[in-house]
């Protein structure tokens, strides 16, 4: 399971012109699921994400997480995380788990950060979204839970 974690002031998912879901201050986590994830990646990145210490304490120190300032996570589903570029100019998804595979670890993501306490909003799985986010910082990290990266 891999997430791109983008630390931000507010964040919203947009589709079909329907606003779905919003969060304020946390973090907005893209999420790719591939074929041979399991409930300990689940747990793994759900534990990581609450955790991360990425929030300004008040010497200005990245000292904080999600659960020290109240944060929302906005979970959203992205299979293109697991696509290979490395042969060609058209990616391939052949790592990325199928649909109804990725739909259920995806909501599963999203309970297990929610059973540590945190506040979560999803997009819409299958659907095209639009996502709008403020940005702050920029701090962005990518995890993945086989510790490819």
């Amino acid at each position: 399971m891999r997430a791109v974690i983008q630390r931000v002031k507010q964040a919203s998912v947009t589709v079909e012109g329907q606003e779905v879901a919003a969060i304020g201050q946390g973090f907005l986590v893209l999420v790719g699921v591939s074929k041979e994830d399991t409930i300990k990646d689940i747990d793994y990145l759900a534990r990581k994400i609450v955790n991360l210490r990425v929030f300004e304490d008040e010497k200005g120190k990245l000292n904080l997480s999600l659960k020290d300032i109240s944060g929302e996570v906005l979970l959203v589903s992205n299979f293109t995380l697991y696509g290979d570029c490395r042969k060609g100019n058209r990616p391939s998804f052949a790592k990325a788990a199928p649909p109804e595979l990725a739909e259920k670890l995806y909501l599963s993501l999203a309970e297990a950060i929610k059973a540590e306490g945190v506040p979560v909003k999803t997009g819409k799985f299958r659907a095209y979204m639009e996502i709008s986010l403020i940005n702050d910082g920029p701090v962005t990290l990518l995890l993945d839970s086989q510790k490819s990266f």
